[in-house]
């Protein structure tokens, strides 16, 4: 890459360059506005591809490491599979203050864990609820999270 300046993903929004590629992976860093709203208890939106190509939509909570789009699931829902056997996924976040004003992450799961997974959820609960997890479908499903790298940003308001 030689000296050539690799554009963020708020300067790509900007400018409509396209990030560039270093290996597999887009090089896309989260835009302060972004990280402000996966920091706050925002409304999310996972896309995810069916077998037959069609989309899936699940709300979700979401959450950010500073670099990548966290997603915490159950390892028998849907959206689960559907990452296992087609990684790309799109998420919409929306600013609870102004719903017109969101953002859309295109990216790739990289990582798909159980480690944490729990005390994550645990943490979310707290973000969103106020209080700990209610454990909607029992103590007996296995928790998972989703390590989303961004590949291209865009966004509205």
């Amino acid at each position: 890459m030689g000296g050539e300046k690799v554009p963020t993903a708020a300067s790509a929004v900007r400018t409509g360059r396209r990030p560039l590629r270093s290996g597999r992976e887009t090089v896309v860093h989260l835009p302060p506005e972004l990280l402000a709203l996966l920091r706050r208890p925002s409304t999310c939106f996972l896309a995810t591809s069916m077998p037959d190509g069609s989309p899936q939509l699940t709300q979700t909570w979401v959450d950010t490491d500073g670099t990548h789009v966290l997603i915490n699931s159950v390892r028998s829902h849907v959206k689960t599979r559907n990452i296992a056997r087609d990684p790309r996924v799109a998420v919409a976040v929306s600013d609870p203050d102004h719903p017109a004003r969101y953002f859309q992450v295109r990216g790739r799961v990289v990582g798909v864990t159980t480690e944490g997974a729990v005390e994550h959820i645990e943490q979310l609960a707290q973000k969103y609820l106020g209080k700990p997890y209610p454990w909607y479908g029992g103590r007996d499903e296995e928790r998972v999270l989703f390590v989303i790298a961004p590949e291209s940003i865009s966004g509205t308001g």
